[in-house]
């Protein structure tokens, strides 16, 4: 396989499915809570291509993946009535936070499968062609999933970190972030592209992003060698 079509079929495979079953994660707790409007419109499938926003999905995650920078992206929103929700200000604090958890449960159980898969192998063995492409893109799985949720758990309208942080402010920080909301993309623009130029040391990727996800990765590189037992084990 060309060189750049296996680099980029590492990239979007796992890339897509990162951010589609995020997206399917608000559409499932949703229903769990009263509202099935996710389910109504067909946005609780794993096809893609009901999810996928050709920019967001896509394009720019895949951008910034090459560029060995921080992963994040969208997909088209999965629809949510708040109305339909039993407990509307804390049933959208759940479906916030539901994207972000299956992210940091998906990296978790690929993690389990790549541990499994290094001990099937066993010490001293060269996976072939087809399994060291399920590990390449188990891996970048893995490492989209861990920066998808972090990036996603800001507090900053759309993102869902807002969603949770609406839940538990008081009906006053509630109804400002509301008023924030609209203008949340031009918003998050200035903070992560303006600000940084101006004043580096306030580089909210670096100082922000970079350490908590750094920390899962490496326990996660833990916990596979576990998985892995004595096939994982550093050779000397």
């Amino acid at each position: 396989m060309n060189s750049s079509l296996y680099e980029a079929a590492t990239i979007i495979l796992p890339l897509i499915f990162a951010i589609v079953f995020h997206e399917v994660a608000h559409g499932m707790v949703a229903r769990m809570l009263g509202d099935h409007t996710a389910a109504e419109r067909g946005r609780l499938s794993l096809n893609p291509l009901r999810h996928v926003d050709p920019f967001g999905t896509i394009v720019l995650p895949g951008m910034l993946a090459l560029a060995h920078m921080p992963v994040f992206g969208w997909a088209k929103p999965v629809p949510v009535d708040y109305a339909r929700l039993r407990n509307p200000k804390r049933d959208m604090a759940l479906v916030g936070a539901a994207g972000p958890a299956s992210n940091f449960v998906l990296a978790a159980l690929s993690a389990v499968a790549i541990g499994l898969m290094i001990r099937a192998i066993g010490p001293g063995g060269v996976p072939g062609p087809i399994a060291m492409f399920v590990l390449r893109n188990l891996g970048n799985f893995i490492l989209f999933n861990c920066s998808l949720g972090l990036f996603n758990l800001l507090p900053i309208p759309p993102f869902d970190g807002s969603r949770v942080l609406r839940g538990i402010l008081p009906w006053s920080g509630a109804r400002l972030l509301d008023r924030i909301e609209p203008y949340g993309i031009m918003v998050l623009l200035v903070i992560l592209v303006v600000v940084p130029q101006i004043f580096p040391s306030l580089h909210l990727i670096d100082h922000v992003l970079l350490p908590p996800r750094d920390w899962l990765l490496d326990h996660l590189a833990g916990f596979i060698t576990w998985v892995a037992g004595p096939a994982g084990a550093p050779t000397t």
